[in-house]
């Protein structure tokens, strides 16, 4: 099972990765970042990032499952996720502007994880879809510690 840094490195092997990073959403702080920053400034970038990830996994509203409360898979809406109890609420964020696009992958742990990988890609050169997919992959795989 990877950790970070070849997490990261892997990420940075997708079809127009500009750069990438492990952040921690409460702090703030990039745990491992490789790649360009957008603005050249990784852990201004994480910070941002952070920010946009605590405001989707607080939010009432984002984090819902969009099932009846009285679900049998046992999830609760606007509550931890899955039948585990430790799935974020919210899987994943895609921001897209003019020439790229930002993908934040929040990190499923057996503890309470306050974990996301960002990933920036070219929109010319990468493919959103497969970025999703091979970056869920990755979060499933990584160990942090």
């Amino acid at each position: 099972m990877p950790g970070i840094d070849e997490s990261l490195l892997e990420a940075m092997r997708l079809p127009g990765a500009r750069g990438a990073s492990v952040v921690d959403w409460i702090s703030g702080l990039a745990l491992g970042a490789v790649g360009d920053a957008p603005g050249g400034d990784a852990e201004e970038t994480a910070a941002e990032t952070a920010e946009l990830a605590r405001l989707a996994t607080e939010s009432g509203v984002l984090a819902r499952t969009g099932r009846p409360s009285g679900d049998s898979t046992g999830a609760s809406p606007g509550g931890a996720g899955g039948p585990s109890g430790k799935e974020p609420p919210v899987q994943d964020l895609i921001i897209t502007n003019a020439d790229s696009y930002h993908l934040l992958r929040f990190v499923t742990t057996t503890f309470d994880s306050t974990v996301f990988v960002h990933l920036w890609l070219d929109r010319g050169e990468g493919n959103l879809a497969l970025a999703r997919i091979r970056l869920a992959e990755l979060t499933d795989r990584l160990v942090l510690g």
